[in-house]
């Protein structure tokens, strides 16, 4: 089914672009191809919604740049796809209004970063169906990647707008792979001098040479442009040229991987066999080869932990691993090392694996949890831990409720590679739950900075990327630990033994910890859920050992009996309590601490006073912090979504008086050009989904709670219960109770 309609529209788009050619010399018809193949790569392999998606990528200039009508392209194809070009074709007239306006009225076309955010929030609040921004992107990633047939100056414009629009839009989609093709491909025009050093920096860290101690050319911080904005000029706005020391723009864009070479094993293998067929007549540029190598040293460390997974016998057996990887995009590097003032060498996730352990669905979650910590023992075997750079954000999530190991280890060609480590059950809240990037977001500042913008907390969930703060000196260590007293829980970690400890003495301003173990104590299922209603049947187990150890007098290493022992550990350089044997020896197994809010902080010693008290427990109220954490990011997200509603609000107004858009009515669909403006209508957001949603002026609640589908719900706006035909205004909020 998705064949034919494919190839009926290839036909048929074939047909309405016969005889046009692109600047590239190529016939007009590959572009529609190409777009078409990388909306494929995005989209589900079948299904309706996926093919008319494709359909509509091949289709989407047909209507603006042919004698095709809409009504052509309904009747061959359908309603839904006639709707999804005519989004694409008014999605497009709007940005190129824009563009137009900013070039002759404001500062000679430069985007700045306000303008560009509510030039955001206007393109996406006029579209109701996200395919639309998808088949957008797909078709200015095809033309970033040919970029090169434009003269530099209108290059640099466009990739200006889509190093600051385009990706972040790609990015509110979740299309991680895509936004960094998209990222390097406007930063080998901005800034090709800068591209093509990095490229062979990388691949001058990463070359297997690199295992033998050969000199390595490190591109230093100092080496940056300067971060001094006086002294320089701004990054986004300095003119440059091809000089004879860089390789040609074409050249710099075929040095850009692919998205789906890095997702695609067997595409990645072929694009690495056509750059070694290339590699002895010298045809393929230097910089080029620099990215066959980057690509190739994330091959060689997939391959290696692959083989310590099958020979170990150690992991938990039965337990389906997969593993994926991704390069961090050149501009994402660049910006981390401009941010944080550090060479490149110091940027540890610029390469990156994931393991993700299945669980069957949450059913072996506690299992899958100890199989984690077991595979990062396997990694710490395989590759040298960088000190400082673990985090246990299982046992500590982040606020988001993210749950995670991170560790950046020394790779095979010794230089830094971050190792990801989770079950299923984590990655899919991290992908699509609270920690969903996309929600991130919208609880924080939607006007931040690029940096800000493209780097937050959470992108380590989606998509590899993490920005860690430098932890190897012994002050910071030991502030992150300078709260610890006797009677606080910890996890003892072995393996894939997780037990429950308690910290009895804190000795030599807190780099020494005795430790009470409880053998009998099994941790994996409350490590595997921190975010459990009962919680404080687990701070009484805590509290209860703390107690056991109090009344038995125990007080020195060794102390203990069948099922309890007093242990000693020490802070090591490596940021962790590792365990010391009676002879001195520091040993693998380490303790990790819980962390507290400080409403668990309250609670936990509440349970302790109730335990020594021989009170009950069950009369202490308990609430976590993740039962807090919805209506908190709840509210803030309505606040953030109104303030950008408004701002969309504002800029329709500003650009209907600006260029004198006549009215258009709601019912012509698909009579005449695609208008950019649908003036009669009201704008309201409906909650708790957080969409855009627009009706005909003078629509009612009632209508609204239609729309949804909810018809015959209560319906609150701002907040209010109010009567069915209650009329809606612009930017009002709704809620329809379920």
């Amino acid at each position: 089914m998705m064949q034919r309609q494919v190839q009926k529209a290839i036909d048929f788009a074939r047909k309405a672009h016969r005889g046009q050619m692109r600047k590239t010399g190529d016939p007009y018809l590959s572009h529609c191809i190409h777009t078409g193949r990388i909306l494929a790569g995005l989209v589900p392999s079948s299904g309706k919604r996926a093919v008319e998606t494709i359909v509509a990528g091949i289709l989407h200039d047909v209507v603006d740049d042919t004698n095709q009508s809409l009504h052509d392209i309904e009747e061959e194809f359908g309603d839904d796809v006639a709707e999804l070009v005519a989004s694409v074709s008014r999605l497009s007239y709007i940005n190129q209004l824009l563009r137009r306006h900013r070039r002759v009225s404001v500062n000679q076309g430069v985007l700045g970063q306000e303008e560009a955010s509510n030039l955001r929030v206007m393109l996406l609040g006029m579209i109701d169906d996200p395919r639309v921004v998808l088949i957008k992107l797909a078709d200015r990633l095809h033309n970033m990647r040919t970029i090169y047939a434009l003269p530099l100056h209108k290059a640099q414009a466009v990739a200006q707008e889509t190093l600051i629009i385009w990706c972040s839009l790609a990015s509110r989609l979740g299309l991680w792979a895509l936004k960094a093709e998209l990222e390097d491909l406007c930063f080998a025009v901005l800034q090709p001098q800068i591209f093509q050093n990095m490229r062979a920096d990388l691949a001058s860290m990463w070359s297997p040479l690199a295992k033998t101690g050969s000199p390595r050319r490190l591109y230093v911080k100092g080496n940056l442009i300067p971060l001094d904005e006086k002294s320089s000029t701004s990054f986004y706005n300095k003119s440059l040229t091809f000089n004879e020391g860089v390789c040609s723009m074409k050249d710099l864009l075929e040095a850009v991987v692919p998205f789906d070479v890095l997702l695609d094993r067997r595409k990645r293998a072929n694009f690495l066999h056509s750059i070694a067929n290339n590699l002895e007549p010298c045809t393929k540029p230097k910089v080029v080869q620099d990215a066959g190598l980057a690509l190739a040293s994330l091959v060689i460390c997939e391959e290696a932990i692959e083989r310590e997974l099958v020979i170990s016998a150690s992991y938990v057996p039965g337990m389906e691993v997969t593993l994926s990887s991704r390069l961090k995009s050149v501009y994402s590097i660049y910006s981390k090392m401009k941010r944080k003032d550090i060479s490149i060498d110091k940027v540890y996730d610029a390469r990156a694996l994931r393991v993700v352990v299945g669980d069957k669905n949450g059913a072996l979650h506690g299992p899958a949890v100890q199989c984690c910590y077991n595979l990062l023992d396997i990694v710490h075997r395989l590759w040298t831990p960088i000190d400082g750079e673990f985090d246990d954000y299982i046992l500590n999530p982040k606020p988001s409720g993210y749950q995670s190991l991170h560790t950046a280890v020394e790779g095979p060609d010794n230089s830094p590679l971050e190792v990801q480590i989770r079950t299923q059950r984590m990655h899919e809240y991290a992908e699509h739950g609270l920690a969903a990037h996309w929600l991130y977001k919208e609880t924080a500042n939607p006007f931040s900075s690029i940096d800000g913008m493209d780097t937050p907390e959470t992108e380590a969930s989606s998509y590899f990327s993490k920005d860690r703060e430098e932890e190897n000196s012994s002050d910071i260590l030991l502030s992150k630990y300078k709260s610890l007293k006797p009677g606080h829980p910890v996890l003892r970690v072995e393996g894939s033994h997780l037990l429950a400890a308690v910290i009895i003495g804190v000795e030599n301003e807190e780099t020494e910890l005795l430790v009470a173990v409880s053998f009998g104590l099994a941790a994996s299922e409350a490590v595997a859920d921190r975010r459990s209603f009962f919680q404080n049947k687990r701070w009484e187990a805590y509290a209860r050992l703390y107690k056991k150890v109090s009344d038995e007098w125990w007080f020195e290493q060794g102390h203990g009996d069948w099922c309890t022992c007093l242990e000693k550990y020490t802070l090591c350089r490596d940021g962790m309590y590792h365990k010391q044997d009676q002879f001195g020896r520091l040993l693998p197994t380490f303790v990790q601490v819980i962390n507290f809010t400080e409403q668990e902080e309250s609670e936990y010693w509440d349970v302790v006073s109730a335990v020594f008290e021989g009170k009950q427990v069950d009369c202490i109220a308990s609430q976590s912090k993740f039962d807090l954490v919805p209506a908190t990011s709840v509210d803030a997200t309505i606040n953030n979504k109104v303030r950008l509603l408004r701002t969309m609000l504002s800029w329709e107004e500003q650009l209907r008086s600006e260029v004198s858009i006549s009215q258009i009515k709601h019912d012509a669909k698909f009579d005449g050009p695609p208008g950019p403006l649908n003036l009669g209508e009201v704008v309201v957001i409906c909650w708790p989904n957080g969409e855009i949603m627009r009706l005909k002026a003078g629509s009612s609640a009632v209508d609204a709670a239609q729309r949804t589908g909810l018809e015959g719900r209560l319906v609150l706006i701002n907040g209010h219960l109010v009567l069915p035909n209650t009329k809606l205004k612009d930017g009002d909020v709704l809620e329809v109770k379920i």
